[in-house]
Formats: structure tokens, C-alpha cells, sequence
């Protein structure tokens, strides 16, 4: 891949492609602007060097239509005030106002396209949107890598329309560390939670030809009991992967990876009620109860198989976090990831606000700004996005 810094860009317009896809709050404002941060060292870095800027990004899920509640007005102020500069934006993604705006950009100067995904043709990858969106465009960076296991039009299709092609500065920083999560320095530990298991099994598959050590927990975990003949009580379980489940813990022993699953269980009768109703060692559970967490023998073994680590994957959270009950081995574990001395890694999911919530955001080498893009990444080590950058 070429990157940013490889162009010449004085003067030519360049369509960046950005993951502004922010988190609102019940009011309909920005709760949380990172991922508008992280973009901003390429973006400041093309306008410093006299490019005129055109930024595209999707907000939600709209559907193909517009909704004002999906808008990036919102967006549009934020990284005006976060540049200094005034940033316009566009009534829409293409069409003929839209054209002369692009036209009418100096040197140093920011549009902001409204949601790629108001338009049908974006997900759907329309050769029609994709060359409408490269009209009068120089130049195509990607810095969206949190959108780039999308073959969308924004991402992929409008690569091949635009004579020079780049990765900005936050694609870089991203593949360069999730590269290291596929040819690590051992011993490699992955860490793995979260609810579904089948998000998971193109990156377990592939963590076992690399991981040393695979730590489950979260919901996912009483899938692989139920594998095994084990009662979870009324814990979240997915029948229909018990196959495959059953095919990673042969494979796992096969190969020699140590695949961990928790050693004793918090429970309660309700995700509800707030309430810690058992804490038992292994399998069955009462029928009345579900798992809801880790217990304290599982975080020690955990902690221990971390503390030797050179590389740690860390991915979904371990329990029911968001409530104060079921977030103690989740907390523990990113505490355990926060001390290590390894190169550590989150990719990117609610294991973003688990950290966070651990304090400990500042400790861990990269946190990647894309949990289903950083997964796609681990099982097939590139990506859409990435693929439309790479030329001879």
C-alpha cells in the first residue's frame, strides 16, 4: 500500500474515506468523538500539505434513505471545532449541489459528505454511486479501517475509479499492530469473550495455528460446555453451533493450544435483578440460573497464563459487564492485560468499554477502532478495504 505521506497532494482533491460513525446519546449527541480523533492526523496532515478535502463517512444504520437522526450535521460542527477551521457540509452524498460544492473547494478546505448510507447503492457496492462519488477526485485515502471489511462503495468500489490510492495514517497504525496479532512474538495469548460464539469461529480457526494460549469466557463459554455434555442451567447457549464448538476443542488439542474454558461461574437467576445468586465450581448449573461471569479461581488461572505472555489478543468481554455484579472478572482480566508486559491488543467491540471502565484505556498498546473489522482481520489477515489499496 502507498501511503499518505508517499503523495503529492498540493493543490488536487482528495476523497478521504473516515469511520465517524459515533456513538449518539438518547439526546442525539455525540457521546463519545475517538473515532473523530483518530482520523485527525491524516486529515490535518493533507490539509497542511494544500489539499482540498472531501470526507465521506456512514453514521448507523439508515437503511439506504435518509434520517435526520442519522445525519452528520452533528459530526461536521465536532471536527470543525476540533480543526479550527470551518468545515461544509453536503445535503447529500452525490447529485448536482453536492457536484458544485466539490468544484467550488480551495486549497486547505474540508467538505464533509452527509452518510454515505442515506444512498441505496453504498452497501451494495453500485458501480453507478462509485463513480459518481470519484467525479472530479485526484486522489482516494482510506483511513476508514473500521469500515474496511465492507466491499462498499465508499471503501472499495470507488478505489478503482481514482488514479492514486493510499492508506491514511489510522489505517496504518491498525494494520501494523493487528499484524502483529497474526505473526506474533511468543508465547501468543488470546483472549476471547462476548455472546456469540459464531462471530468468533473464523478467528478461533485461525488463532489456532498461532495462539499458544485461548482464553474463552463470556456467554460464548457455556456453548463449548454444552459441547462437551455440560448442563448450563438457563445460561445463553447456541445449540446449533455445538458442532463447530465440538470441532475447535479437537482441533485445539490436535494442534497443542492450550483453549481454556472458565473454571467456575458467578450466577444469577436474572441479568436483571442485579444480584449475584451463586458462585459454583464447573458444571451443571441449578436449572433456575444462568452464568453470568467468571469466578475468582478462573481469574487467577487467567492472570497467571496472561503474566507470561509476549502477545496478548484480547476480544469480547468475559461477563455481563455493564452491571456493577458481573463485572468483576472482566475488570480483573483487563487489569491483568493493563500489567502485562507483552504487546497488547483489544480489537476494538465492548472490550473498548470495558477497558475504559477498568481505568486502564492509557495501558494497553493499541485498541483497535474497529471490533468486527479487527476480527475479520485476525481470521483472514486483510481486508476489503485494504485489498482495494494494494496495486503494483
Amino acid at each position: 500500500m502507498k501511503l499518505v505521506e508517499d503523495l503529492d497532494v498540493r493543490g488536487k482533491a482528495v476523497f478521504v474515506r473516515v469511520d465517524f460513525n459515533v456513538p449518539l446519546n438518547d439526546k442525539g449527541e455525540i457521546r463519545n468523538d475517538t473515532r473523530i480523533r483518530a482520523s485527525l492526523p491524516t486529515i490535518e496532515y493533507l490539509l497542511a500539505r494544500g489539499a482540498k478535502l472531501v470526507l465521506a463517512s456512514h453514521l448507523g444504520r439508515p437503511k439506504g434513505k435518509p434520517d435526520p437522526a442519522m445525519s452528520l450535521q452533528l459530526v461536521a460542527r465536532r471536527l470543525a471545532e476540533l480543526l479550527g477551521r470551518d468545515v461544509a457540509m453536503a445535503p447529500d452524498v452525490v447529485g448536482a449541489e453536492v457536484a458544485k460544492l466539490k468544484a467550488g473547494l480551495v486549497p486547505g478546505g474540508v467538505l464533509l459528505l452527509e452518510n454515505v448510507r442515506f444512498h441505496p447503492g453504498e452497501t451494495k457496492n453500485d458501480p453507478a454511486l462509485a463513480a459518481a462519488l470519484a467525479e472530479e477526485i485526484d486522489v482516494f485515502v482510506n483511513d476508514a479501517f473500521g469500515s474496511s471489511h465492507r466491499a462498499h462503495a465508499s471503501v472499495v468500489g470507488i478505489a478503482g475509479r481514482v488514479p492514486v490510492v493510499a492508506a491514511g495514517y489510522l489505517m496504518k497504525k491498525e494494520v501494523d499492530y493487528l499484524r502483529k496479532a497474526i505473526h506474533p512474538e511468543k508465547p501468543y495469548v488470546a483472549i476471547l469473550g462476548g455472546a456469540k460464539t459464531e462471530d468468533k469461529i473464523p478467528v478461533i480457526e485461525n488463532l489456532l495455528l498461532k495462539a499458544d494460549d485461548i482464553l474463552i469466557g463470556g456467554a460464548m463459554a457455556y456453548t463449548f460446555f454444552l459441547a462437551q455434555g455440560g448442563n448450563a442451567g438457563k445460561s445463553l447457549v447456541e445449540p446449533d453451533k455445538v458442532e463447530i464448538a465440538r470441532g475447535i476443542l479437537a482441533k485445539a488439542e490436535e494442534k497443542g493450544v492450550n483453549l481454556v474454558l472458565p473454571l467456575d461461574h458467578v450466577l444469577t437467576a436474572s441479568i436483571e435483578s442485579g444480584r449475584v445468586d451463586q458462585v459454583v465450581d464447573g458444571l451443571p448449573f441449578p436449572a433456575d440460573l444462568m452464568g453470568v461471569d467468571i469466578g475468582p479461581k478462573t481469574v487467577a488461572v487467567y492472570r497467571e497464563v496472561i503474566a507470561r505472555a509476549k502477545t496478548v489478543f484480547w476480544n469480547g468481554p468475559l461477563g455481563v459487564f455493564e452491571t456493577p455484579a458481573f463485572a468483576e472478572g472482566t475488570m480483573a482480566i483487563a487489569q491483568a492485560v493493563a500489567v502485562s508486559k507483552a504487546v497488547t491488543i483489544i480489537g476494538g467491540g465492548d472490550s473498548i468499554a470495558a477497558a475504559a471502565k477498568a481505568g486502564v484505556t492509557e495501558k494497553i498498546t493499541h485498541i483497535s477502532t474497529g471490533g468486527g473489522a479487527s476480527l475479520e482481520f485476525i481470521a483472514n489477515e486483510t481486508l476489503p478495504g485494504i485489498e482495494a489499496l494494494e496495486r503494483p
